[in-house]
C-alpha cells in the first residue's frame, strides 16, 4: 500500500500549487480545501469558493466519495461526528448512535479506505485502571470540512438552497482551522528539535487532562506545548494552566513550548529561555520554506 502523505506534505503542495504568500490565509483556505489537489485562487473569498467548488458540485462529489463509504448509513454517521466532536472514538460511538461493535468495524473499514487515521496518547493514563480512547483524524482536510459543513445539510443543497449549510459554516469558520493549526505547531516544534531529534511525539490525553503536544527527544527530554489560536495574545495564564495540566498528568517536563497565533504578552515573554520557548505564526513560515515542483503532490482526484 502506498504510503499516505503527511498534513504538512499536503499543506507545502497546497501553498506551491496556489502560490500561497500570506500564511493565515493559506492555512484557512487549506482547511477547507486541503488534501484534494485542487487549484484554488486565493484572491476570491473563501465563502464564494466554498459555494463554487463545493456546494455547486455536490452532487459529483458526493458521488466520488460514496466509492469509498458505500453509502454506508453507520459510516456517514461516524465521518460526521468525528468532524464535529472532540475525535475521541468512544465519543464518535455515541454521538452517531453506533455500538462499540458496529462503530469499531466501521471505523476499521475507514482507516483501511485511507479517510481516516488514528492517534494514541502519548502516554497511558496517571489512573491504571482508566480506559484511554483513540482519538482519530481525517487523512486529508477537506474530508474533515466535508462530513462537517457540507454532507449534513445534503437536503437544501440538492434543492440549490445554501441558506442552512451557510449559516452553519458562519458559526464554525472562525475556529475551524485551529486544528490545522495545532498540527502545525506540531510539526514546528519537531523541527525545532532537530539538535536533539524527537523519538516520539503527540498528544496526551485521559478523561480528566488534555495536553495538545508531548514529546520525548532522543536524549530523554520531555517537551510539553500548548497552543492559543484566538486573535488575542497569550498571557501567562496560558504557561501556568499547562504546568497544572502537567501535575494532573504527573509529566515532569524539561521544557515548555507555547504558540500563539496573535503574539504574547510582555509579562510571557519575560518567562521566554531555555525551559520556555514561544512560536507565533511568523515562526510556521519556516515549514514553506523553499518550496519547488518536487513539493507539488500527484493527485488523481477530480478537479473542481
Amino acid at each position: 500500500m502506498s504510503k499516505k502523505p503527511t498534513l504538512l506534505e499536503q499543506f507545502r503542495s497546497f501553498c506551491f500549487q496556489n502560490n500561497a504568500q500570506d500564511l493565515e490565509q493559506a492555512i484557512e483556505y487549506f482547511a477547507v480545501f486541503g488534501g484534494m489537489g485542487w487549484r484554488v485562487d486565493l484572491s476570491k473569498p473563501l465563502d464564494e469558493l466554498i459555494e463554487e467548488k463545493v456546494l455547486k458540485n455536490y452532487s459529483y462529489i458526493h458521488g466520488d466519495l460514496t466509492k469509498s463509504t458505500h453509502s454506508n448509513k453507520t459510516h456517514h454517521a461516524l465521518l460526521s461526528a468525528i468532524a464535529v466532536g472532540d475525535r475521541r472514538e468512544h465519543s464518535a460511538f455515541r454521538r452517531a448512535d453506533a455500538s462499540r461493535k458496529e462503530g469499531e468495524e466501521s471505523i476499521d473499514v475507514l482507516v483501511e479506505k485511507g479517510l481516516l487515521f488514528r492517534e494514541q496518547s502519548q502516554e497511558p493514563p496517571v489512573d491504571e485502571d482508566e480506559e484511554v480512547s483513540d482519538k482519530l483524524l481525517f487523512a486529508q482536510p477537506f474530508m474533515r470540512f466535508w462530513f462537517s459543513a457540507i454532507s449534513p445539510y445534503y437536503k437544501g443543497i440538492k434543492a440549490g438552497d445554501y441558506v442552512e449549510v451557510k449559516e452553519r459554516w458562519s458559526h464554525m469558520r472562525q475556529e475551524f482551522s485551529d486544528l490545522i493549526y495545532e498540527q502545525l505547531f506540531l510539526e514546528l516544534v519537531k523541527k525545532s528539535l532537530k539538535e536533539d531529534p524527537v523519538e516520539k511525539i503527540g498528544a496526551y490525553w485521559d478523561k480528566a487532562v488534555t495536553i495538545d503536544i508531548l514529546t520525548k527527544t532522543k536524549s530523554g527530554k520531555i517537551v510539553v506545548g500548548a497552543g492559543k489560536y484566538s486573535k488575542s495574545k497569550a498571557n501567562k495564564s496560558e504557561l501556568t494552566k499547562l504546568k497544572e495540566r502537567c501535575v494532573q498528568a504527573e509529566l515532569k517536563p524539561h521544557v515548555f513550548v507555547l504558540f500563539a497565533k496573535s503574539g504574547f504578552s510582555s509579562e510571557l515573554k519575560k518567562e521566554k529561555g531555555e525551559g520556555v520557548r514561544l512560536f507565533a505564526l511568523k515562526n510556521l513560515r519556516s515549514l514553506v520554506d523553499d518550496l519547488s515542483e518536487k513539493d507539488l503532490l500527484v493527485n488523481t482526484n477530480k478537479k473542481y
